[in-house]
């Protein structure tokens, strides 16, 4: 005979059966408080696992020379801004910062803004000493490189304030990331509630009562 005609159906152990017994039993909201501790749970042990990031933020400013117009170096400072993280822009950055011009595109953000010309160069490691390093690498190239055509542009890109290591992390907190989980557990387990099928409540059955018994008439032969 095979083995399968061998097989008895497995049966579930009666501590298995006894824990689903208890599940069933709990109410329904109970669900909400369980995806907050356990949302919580998992934001405490990512803002302990996580590696903090620091960031520094290096400003240059563009200054229109002879003949040069303060709207045109608003429009040259927009500009600049968007080729900061360029290949071209980025080569004399890559030595003082210790990184592939392709780190430093990952590494480096630029803003600017519409009302002043001035350019912000902000880099994120995880190091506050590293990330003030390619904060003003990346500024002095980016000056550097602008300051090659400014007797055709009559504007120039100067330093305005340097970067400094920051004392405290960017990245969010193990208290933060504790509170973000647990809110976002709790919000999972609200959604879980409302399209949680309800139990059908199904109307017991009366006694039935039997009909009429219908008189079989048979024709006389």
């Amino acid at each position: 005979m095979s083995d399968s005609v061998n097989e008895r159906p497995r049966t579930l152990a009666p501590r298995t059966l006894a824990l689903r017994a208890r599940a069933a039993r709990l109410p329904r909201w109970s669900a909400l408080p369980a995806c907050a501790v356990l949302g919580a749970l998992a934001g405490a042990g990512y803002g302990a696992l996580q590696t903090p990031q620091y960031t520094a933020t290096s400003y240059v400013v563009a200054v229109p020379q002879e003949k040069g117009d303060p709207a045109t170096a608003l429009g040259f400072a927009q500009a600049y801004g968007r080729v900061a993280t360029q290949l071209a822009v980025l080569g004399d950055a890559q030595v003082a910062a210790g990184m592939s011009a392709t780190e430093l595109q990952d590494k480096v953000k630029v803003a600017t803004s519409p009302d002043a010309p001035m350019i912000a160069v902000s880099a994120t490691t995880d190091k506050p000493e590293s990330a003030a390093i390619t904060a003003n690498a990346v500024a002095r190239s980016l000056s550097t490189s602008a300051n090659h055509s400014k007797d055709s542009t009559r504007i120039k890109l100067i330093p305005f304030s340097r970067a400094l290591p920051p004392n405290d992390p960017a990245s969010l907190s193990t208290g933060v990331t504790t509170l973000v989980g647990g809110c976002a557990g709790g919000l999972l387990g609200g959604l879980a509630l409302l399209v949680r099928p309800r139990a059908r409540t199904e109307a017991v059955a009366g006694p039935s009562v039997p009909g009429p018994a219908s008189a079989l008439v048979r024709s006389a032969p």
